[in-house]
């Protein structure tokens, strides 16, 4: 590395002002990802208070992240016209507002309403906080420490989530769950004008209001059909519904073809490592999310604990996979990353054939080996899988990738959801269809037929000798469910390591001689491209 490679590298340091900013923007983070697992912690709870069917559970645990994937590429848009700190606050004020409305939500369809105005506003917190991340954080080693901070608080909150959702929910109604966004956001607002500059682009393109249309209207009826599907009746109206929105979905596609300024930058996918690293990512939150929403109702529905107990139960695992995001980070200097995607991958695969064990009551034990050898396999590649995608991009155009990329992880998730809770959902009715124990009364075992959280309390009002039998052929279907999902789930991650091994082979590792000059030129061209107007008025604000 030559001295004026590395003057370069080294570039503007970040102040004490900088790093303030970073709490404050880590913020929205970790709520985000503390509100992904305290509300499938809620789950068994407000369903019940709510009466929530099997389908309207999943539109609960679900539509917030759809919300979020649909307006994402939207809202990053926005952002570069209106001021990325100014939606970030506007988006800070919509969310505490919407949380209020769902924590004191009276049906399953007011509940469902709250959470997609909070995915709405979450879209716009998403984009705005790594946007000014990068605009603050100059300096190429503090900026990987910056984003390295701001991906640990999202790991944080995912371990901090059950515990701490158990505690509220043990103590207080389900919608206190919902309450613990109103005062990080009042935080934000009242920071955020102090600790944040504001940045916009002058050149940014005009917004396409029907592409943002078009994205909805062909994400929506994609859901439905998921959905409706799961019900298990006339499948006429849900497969054309999945037509429909994959037909919306071309259109879209074709219209960003055709556009000078377009919503979505679709010559990103021609780039070999930007779209294998993409399809990882959604596909690893797909199976992850889909995999965390039944082993939460493994945990209380099967195994009997209480939502805090819950939350202590499934904490360590997440912290496993935070220390492999941080070991995976260190040997990503050293290895390949097609070598550690590979490996990783492989691992989860092997987390998920544990899984696939599970097969009744009493095994919390192997439960819990096979969901941590899972976390362990899909962290180590982790921490490259951000870096990869917006690294594959040319510097002006970095922004659009990370849209995508958290588009692509919000979409995984909440179609992790819908379609492996369909299909657990589709296994247990059509397993316990056939094992209703007789002498059932015809209510109870229409309940306990539609969902696990509802055969809990239909076999507590039966007397002994039938409702222990029926609870107990209601758990060994629910497994049944969860060890379909876990086979499907590590078939397709042997697929992604595959994928990964070809696809990623040409990458080098990051601490190489010739990744490193890549990221110096790439942060010295960012330097020159970006423009960011409104930064003398930031540095009046200091």
């Amino acid at each position: 590395m030559t001295d004026t490679s590395a003057a370069a590298a080294s570039g503007p340091r970040a102040g004490r002002r900088e790093w303030l900013g970073l709490v404050v923007l880590a913020l929205p983070t970790l709520l985000l990802s503390l509100d992904f697992s305290v509300t499938y912690l809620a789950i068994p709870r407000l369903s019940a208070d709510l009466g929530a069917t099997s389908v309207e559970q999943l539109w609960i645990a679900d539509i917030y992240g759809f919300m979020v994937a649909g307006f994402l590429i939207t809202m990053g848009t926005l952002g570069d016209r209106i001021g990325r700190r100014k939606l970030l606050l506007i988006g800070a004020a919509l969310f505490g507002l919407a949380s209020i409305l769902a924590a004191f939500s009276v049906s399953a369809e007011m509940l469902i309403a709250s959470r997609a105005i909070m995915g709405v506003s979450g879209a716009t917190l998403m984009p705005s906080t790594l946007a000014l991340i990068s605009n603050m954080f100059r300096n190429p080693k503090q900026m990987a420490t910056a984003i390295a901070a701001w991906m640990s608080c999202f790991m944080g909150g995912l371990a901090l989530g059950p515990v701490i959702g158990g505690v509220l929910l043990n103590h207080f109604w389900w919608g206190s769950v919902f309450l613990l966004g109103v005062p990080v956001m009042l935080l934000l607002l009242v920071a955020g004008p102090i600790l944040l500059p504001e940045f916009r682009d002058p050149k940014a393109g005009r917004l396409d209001l029907v592409s943002v249309v078009l994205s909805l209207v062909a994400i929506l009826p994609i859901v439905y059909g998921f959905k409706e599907l799961a019900k298990g009746g006339d499948p006429l109206l849900p497969v054309l519904s999945l037509v429909a929105g994959a037909v919306l979905a071309v259109v879209f596609v074709v219209r960003q073809r055709k556009l000078a300024n377009p919503l979505m930058d679709l010559g990103l996918f021609g780039n070999r490592t930007f779209s294998a690293a993409l399809v990882v990512s959604l596909f690893g939150a797909m199976l992850q999310a889909g995999t965390y929403f039944l082993i939460v109702q493994d945990v209380q529905s099967v195994e009997g604990l209480s939502p805090l107990e819950s939350g202590l139960f499934l904490a360590p695992a997440t912290v496993v996979m935070i220390t492999a995001i941080m070991v995976g980070s260190g040997l990503a200097n050293r290895i390949r990353p097609a070598y550690l995607f590979t490996v990783g991958l492989l691992i989860a695969a092997i987390g998920y054939g544990i899984l696939s064990q599970v097969d009744g009551h009493g095994q919390l034990g192997l439960l819990w080996i096979g969901y941590a050898v899972m976390a362990l396999g899909v962290g180590l590649p982790s921490g490259l899988g951000t870096g990869l995608i917006i690294g594959a991009a040319p510097p002006e155009k970095a922004g659009s990738a990370s849209s995508i990329s958290e588009a692509g992880g919000e979409f995984g998730t909440s179609m992790g959801v819908a379609v492996f809770g369909s299909i657990s959902t589709l296994v247990y009715r059509n397993e316990l269809a056939g094992t209703v124990p007789a002498g059932v009364p015809s209510g109870a075992a229409t309940a306990a037929t539609d969902n696990i959280a509802a055969a809990v309390p239909a076999s507590h009002q039966l007397p002994p000798t039938l409702g222990e039998p029926l609870l107990d052929a209601a758990r060994k279907a629910f497994t049944s469910g969860l060890s379909t999902v876990a086979i499907v789930s590590g078939l397709v991650f042997v697929a992604l390591a595959a994928l990964c091994l070809f696809a990623l082979r040409h990458i080098p590792p990051t601490g190489s001689a010739a990744e490193t000059e890549k990221a110096e030129t790439a942060q010295n061209d960012e330097s020159k491209e970006n423009t960011v107007p409104v930064d003398h008025d930031a540095e009046k604000i200091r």
